[in-house]
């Protein structure tokens, strides 16, 4: 099997070579960016070859998080809607976002703290009660529910929401200040 695709491959490079040989240099360096371009951007040209020539926004994910949660998830937003869409709900559900300890809780929780005692040792907390406040504000954006005896779990279905919210804010959700892992 090894061998097949290694002969597959010498055959692509082959085809791909003789083609770039066989255009002008200035057209070659096209192709080869635009070749690029398609490597790098592969779900913009998946998206764009589903929605034609309407406006679309895509986001997708597959993440395997400690204790052996995996999620995958991927969703499109037709920017047409947009016009008709009552933004109150997503304006909730960021406002619950804009407080840096609440994204250190939903931190702790997707990487495994998902108990109150855990999550009382999150650096910032203070009070218990002002642990709860931040609980009750996650849970009610939808961020958060509660898994039973003072067991925190984010929902499936907002895992990598999540992810990219954050991750469309520059940083990289799952480690300390956006470093790289």
């Amino acid at each position: 099997m090894e061998d097949r695709i290694a002969a597959l491959e010498q055959r692509v490079a082959a085809i791909e070579s003789e083609a770039m040989t066989r255009l002008p240099a200035s057209d070659a360096g096209e192709a080869a960016e635009a070749i690029l371009d398609q490597e790098r951007f592969w779900a913009l040209s998946g998206l764009k070859a589903r929605i034609g020539s309407r406006s679309a926004v895509l986001f997708v994910g597959s993440v395997d998080l400690p204790g052996g949660r995996s999620y995958v998830w991927q969703q499109a937003f037709d920017i047409g809607r947009m016009r008709d869409l009552d933004l109150a709900p997503a304006a909730e559900a960021l406002a619950a976002l804009g407080h840096p300890l609440r994204l250190q809780l939903l931190r702790a929780v997707l990487t495994g703290v998902n108990n109150t005692a855990g999550l009382s040792e999150v650096e910032g907390v203070g009070t218990t009660g002002q642990l709860y406040h931040h609980l009750r504000q996650l849970v009610a954006a939808g961020w958060l529910t509660a898994a039973g005896r003072g067991r925190y779990e984010v929902p499936a279905g907002r895992v990598i929401p999540l992810l990219v919210t954050i991750a469309a804010a520059g940083q990289d959700p799952l480690t300390e200040k956006g470093e790289s892992r």
